[in-house]
């Protein structure tokens, strides 16, 4: 697919550290100037949104305590006459929809097909994008995403509820991955460490105010509507979100990419005297090359590449693991369910800010092994831990975990060649979304025994450290093309 195949060359190119004048749209636009700034900003709105429906499952089914009148007992099963502590939240899809005793697992379920929905989003979203566009099937997204989670407040059945979760998450896979093209395609190489990071922010902070919104609107059904409202900002879309020129160009309209380039450029102070005559050139340069590009089985072909893709997939189902498991888990934790949630996301947030530095001074590989040490011996002691060291123990592993993805998504680019490198971050991807599939249900573990759930979270980032050891270091490497270049690469020390 276009939107993949071509966004990493976008991303890293063959730059390390500067902007090469090849880039056509950067020759016109530059790097990064107000702009790009300004449509950072705008983007943001998404990736608040996606934060609320993410995490929403948190506030939606949390811990509930029951009476069963029958037998008289307290959170006792089987029991048909439930009478629900309602005290905190008036009504959840537990109390809705009696998800208890041999129901309990539904509610797991229901994350499930919200994080199903993501994986098939994100590859729908990903193909209409490449045919209709970037801009329109932003819109598109936005608009299904309030549809399913407004109307999600109304639904009379969990089975209902279930499939517009899946709604909700097909939109959020959708708003995921155009966005971030949107971003990318607009900026230079010489920012991809920063962004990578910076990208991230607007989701931390909307996890921060998840909490508080749901502790204003603890009905779910308001929370629904809550939740779902914030997407209409992203209406602005319509009149303030162009096109992005490289799809434009890529599908020869180079009337409607000349103007938003000369728009582009004129707002960031660069000369827009030449424009026309460059694209017209580049359109001709481009009319006269063939490129090749790979598959998914080439990753597969070869031993370095094969053992490397492994270890990347494992790294990312290990962090999305890790991160969407465990943030449920501190809400299930002893004290207020607001407070936890809310420092656990400002300390992802403060972890997110410290990957910046962390990566301008530290190897990538270096930050991998030392986030999976500490987030597995963190959620080795939460498997025993109580009160504020439980809360303490399960934040450090929420905040290791998100390091890893930011660190990964970057890493990913650097250690594959330009004519696979979209199938590797693509099929880690799909590696992501299982993770974060599986990990509702381990929660439930603790069902079996209490301290099973936070062991079960701590084995696979405890093997992932030794998996990483079977990555090499990327930090500062020239990125290969071929797959010749690729399977060579990273086989010979490293240049002082």
């Amino acid at each position: 697919m276009f939107i993949f195949s071509n966004l990493y060359q976008y991303i890293w190119g063959t730059a390390q550290g500067k902007d090469k004048p090849q880039d056509l749209i950067l020759q016109i636009t530059g790097s990064f100037g107000k702009y790009q700034l300004w449509l950072f900003v705008l983007l943001c709105l998404t990736k608040i949104s996606i934060a609320f429906h993410q995490l929403a499952i948190i506030f939606l089914a949390p811990p509930t305590q029951f009476y069963c009148v029958s037998t008289q007992t307290l959170n006792g099963c089987p029991c048909d006459d439930p009478i629900y502590d309602t005290r905190i939240f008036p009504r959840t899809i537990i109390t809705e929809f009696n998800l208890i005793c041999k129901k309990k697992w539904l509610a797991s379920f229901s994350q499930l097909a919200f994080q199903a929905g993501t994986l098939v989003g994100s590859m729908l979203f990903g193909m209409v994008a490449d045919k209709y566009g970037r801009r329109m099937p932003l819109i598109g997204a936005c608009i299904l995403q309030f549809i399913c989670a407004f109307s999600s407040a109304f639904l009379p059945t969990f089975e209902l509820f279930t499939l517009f979760r899946f709604g909700i998450g097909i939109s959020v896979g959708g708003t995921m991955v155009i966005s971030f093209v949107i971003l990318m395609e607009f900026i230079g190489p010489a920012h991809r460490e920063i962004l990578s990071a910076l990208y991230q922010a607007p989701f931390n902070v909307g996890c921060i105010v998840l909490p508080w919104v749901a502790y204003y609107y603890r009905d779910f059904k308001s929370l629904q509507i809550a939740l779902s409202t914030p997407t209409l900002l992203c209406l602005i879309y319509f009149y303030s979100l162009p096109e992005t020129p490289r799809w434009l160009i890529a599908k020869h309209k180079t009337e409607r990419a000349i103007i938003i380039l000369q728009h582009v450029a004129k707002v960031n102070g660069r000369p827009v005297e030449n424009v026309r005559a460059m694209v017209e050139v580049h359109q001709l340069a481009a009319s006269r090359q063939k490129v090749n590009q790979g598959t998914t089985a080439d990753l597969f072909r070869t031993p370095n590449l094969r053992k490397r893709i492994l270890a990347m997939a494992f790294n990312w189902l290990t962090c999305s693991y890790c991160f969407y498991g465990v943030s449920q888990y501190v809400g299930q934790l002893s004290g207020d369910i607001f407070i936890n949630v809310t420092s656990s996301s400002a300390v992802v947030l403060c972890g997110t800010l410290l990957s910046i530095p962390m990566m301008k001074v530290m190897g990538r590989k270096t930050i991998l092994l030392t986030c999976h040490f500490i987030c597995s011996t963190c959620l080795f002691i939460l498997a025993f831990a109580e009160g504020i060291l439980s809360v303490l123990c399960a934040t450090v592993g929420v905040v290791t975990s998100f390091i890893v993805f930011v660190v990964v998504y970057l890493m990913c680019g650097e250690l594959f060649p330009t004519v696979v490198r979209n199938c590797a971050v693509g099929l880690s991807s799909m590696s992501a979304r299982i993770g974060s599939m599986v990990a509702p249900f381990v929660l439930d573990l603790k069902d079996i025994h209490p301290s099973l759930t936070a062991i079960t979270f701590a084995v696979i980032p405890f093997i992932a450290f030794f998996v990483t050891l079977l990555l090499p270091e990327t930090k500062g490497c020239e990125l290969t093309t071929t797959l010749e270049e690729g399977e060579k690469a990273f086989t010979t020390p490293p240049k002082k």
